[in-house]
């Protein structure tokens, strides 16, 4: 039986960038039940990177994480993860409160956010039709190299004598003296820490670990890929309904990338778009927008899991000895990638924080708190 100091169950963003910061500090060995990493929420991101996603809670560990994505350290990619984009924040006629609202949730953040006009907005997205319209920009909103960053981290982790194993999923994890003995694609492991990185699974991990589920749930997003006459502009922003009903951006060759912002609770599995999700999101941007589409190119559905109170989990199981979460990352967990990581470690190692976390206080995600209660 072959024993490794931690175990990391997950091996899309999250376990990556765990294993990757834990790479050298002892054995550690990812798990993963396909036969390739990042396929589910990971490979189906909608690739950007927005302070202000997921909201002022998140966007500490989102702001901690730009150092990395704009210029990683020698040795991890030669080139950044970013690329120049800016997010519009689009509200209509009815909607100037929510625009007030979310601008007085980040005024204390640190997050540059500027009211726009109509003639300023229209100047960002000349297609709108008939307004009137009011924005807040978000100029430091870039698109993010989801697959290179992925894979970056599995090579950090490679080089840091990580074992990674794909098509090995969970089947049995049992608490013993010193740690765990797991089964894991038809292998016995023995482990000392047992990570929960599991993305939509985590809470039937926790189950088979016999932990205490925290009420972990994944929710379906629906993305189509659109051909509009004319083509879309390469400097078009990413745009945000104020409302939370649908955003659309730019992508290669003039095309757009569109969702009905939905989510859909479903059990966790190959997520697979449907029909009536792509025709709410063609009715909403037609709604808003005076630009034909020529064609629905192509469509798919990933999944986002969320704890009760819509935070990350991330610490040690206050009732499960040796077992360690690292979950509930919802639609933000590639933007926060690096912070998260770094955190995370810490608190496995007990060790002091990388300097780019070590003002955000890990007590809010823990996994014991209050809020989880929902």
């Amino acid at each position: 039986m072959t024993r490794f100091d931690v175990v990391i169950v997950g091996a899309g963003m999250a376990g990556a960038s765990l294993a990757a910061e834990l790479a050298g500090q002892g054995r550690v060995l990812l798990l993963e039940a396909e036969p390739q990493p990042g396929y589910h929420a990971t490979g189906r991101s909608a690739a950007f990177w927005t302070e202000t996603y997921g909201g002022p809670a998140v966007q500490p560990l989102t702001s901690a994480s730009h150092a990395l994505l704009a210029a990683p350290p020698p040795g991890f990619a030669e080139t950044g993860f970013l690329r120049p984009r800016g997010a519009l924040h689009l509200a209509g006629p009815a909607e100037a409160a929510a625009l007030a609202d979310f601008a007085t949730r980040f005024a204390d953040s640190g997050v540059t956010l500027h009211a726009l006009d109509e003639a300023a907005v229209r100047a960002r997205v000349p297609r709108l039709r008939a307004g009137p319209w009011q924005a807040l920009w978000e100029p430091s909103t870039a698109d993010i190299d989801v697959a290179a960053l992925h894979a970056a981290y599995l090579r950090a982790a490679r080089r840091g004598g990580v074992v990674l194993r794909t098509g090995a999923p969970l089947a049995e994890a049992r608490r013993v003296a010193g740690g765990w003995r797991l089964v894991a694609g038809g292998s016995a492991i023995a482990a000392g820490l047992l990570v929960n990185a599991a993305g939509a699974w985590a809470d039937a991990v926790a189950a088979i670990a016999g932990a205490a589920p925290l009420g972990i749930r994944p929710y379906r997003r629906t993305m189509a890929q659109l051909r509009v006459e004319p083509p879309a502009p390469a400097a078009l922003p990413l745009v945000l309904d104020i409302a939370g009903r649908f955003y659309f951006k730019p992508e290669a060759g003039g095309r757009l990338w569109l969702t009905p912002h939905d989510e859909t609770a479903c059990p966790p599995g190959d997520a697979a778009p449907e029909e009536i999700d792509i025709a709410r999101a063609l009715d909403r941007f037609e709604r808003v927008a005076d630009w034909p589409v020529a064609a629905v190119e192509r469509r798919w559905a990933g999944l986002r899991s969320f704890a009760p109170d819509r935070l990350p989990v991330y610490g040690a199981d206050p009732a499960c000895p040796g077992f360690f979460w690292f979950a509930g990352q919802g639609g933000f967990g590639i933007q926060t990638a690096p912070a998260a990581a770094r955190l995370a470690a810490a608190l496995i190692h007990g060790a002091a924080a990388h300097p780019s976390v070590a003002a955000i206080d890990p007590v809010r995600y823990a996994p014991g708190r209050a809020s989880l209660a929902g």
